[in-house]
């Protein structure tokens, strides 16, 4: 007979770095399974991949053994990393965060295409190419300049006395006198 799940957990845990501090401890803890067993297991299974975050899925078991599947890194992770950038767009469609090529896409494509729910790489392609978008990050065939050169758009006005066009196409002053 199958062991009966009692729990499904879902955590995400700096590869190789596993400790029992939360949030893994507090997870696996009210589940009663053995946190140090959990934290050797996975720093094995991630040895080769330092420095990135993996999501574990931990079935849990009544007789409280459990067992773990460590998936793909988080796209957002992956773009971010290709980009070189530590911190994507807050202003996604306004403000260019960096650029990646097709080629990178692709490639990103090629690592989550098990983790997505297509098994076209196209597909995976306008999935990534997706996120991306949302992240402030463009896709271009080849890059040719550094995204802080790319738009001078994207960058906030340093000035607040700058005059502004209206409606009518006359000239106000931002700042008026006081």
């Amino acid at each position: 007979m199958a062991k009966k799940i009692k729990a499904v957990i879902k955590l995400y845990c700096p590869a190789g770095q596993a400790n029992p501090a939360p949030p893994v401890g507090p997870a696996l803890g009210q589940h009663g399974l053995n946190i140090m067993d959990f934290c050797k297991k996975f720093n094995e299974k991630t040895k080769g991949q330092e420095g990135l975050i993996l999501p574990a899925v931990i079935s849990v078991y009544e007789d409280r053994s459990f067992s773990f599947i460590v998936k793909t890194p988080p796209s957002s992770v992956l773009i971010k990393r290709a980009c070189g950038i530590a911190k994507a767009s807050g202003e996604a469609g306004k403000v260019l965060a960096g650029q990646i090529t097709c080629e990178h896409a692709k490639e990103i494509a090629n690592i989550k295409l098990k983790d997505l729910n297509t098994k076209n790489v196209d597909q995976a392609i306008k999935i990534i190419a997706g996120t991306a978008r949302s992240m402030g990050i463009e896709i271009v065939e080849k890059i040719e300049k550094k995204p802080e050169e790319a738009d001078d758009a994207s960058k906030p006005d340093q000035g607040t006395t700058k005059a502004k066009k209206d409606s009518e196409g006359t000239q106000k002053d931002a700042k008026k006198a006081e």
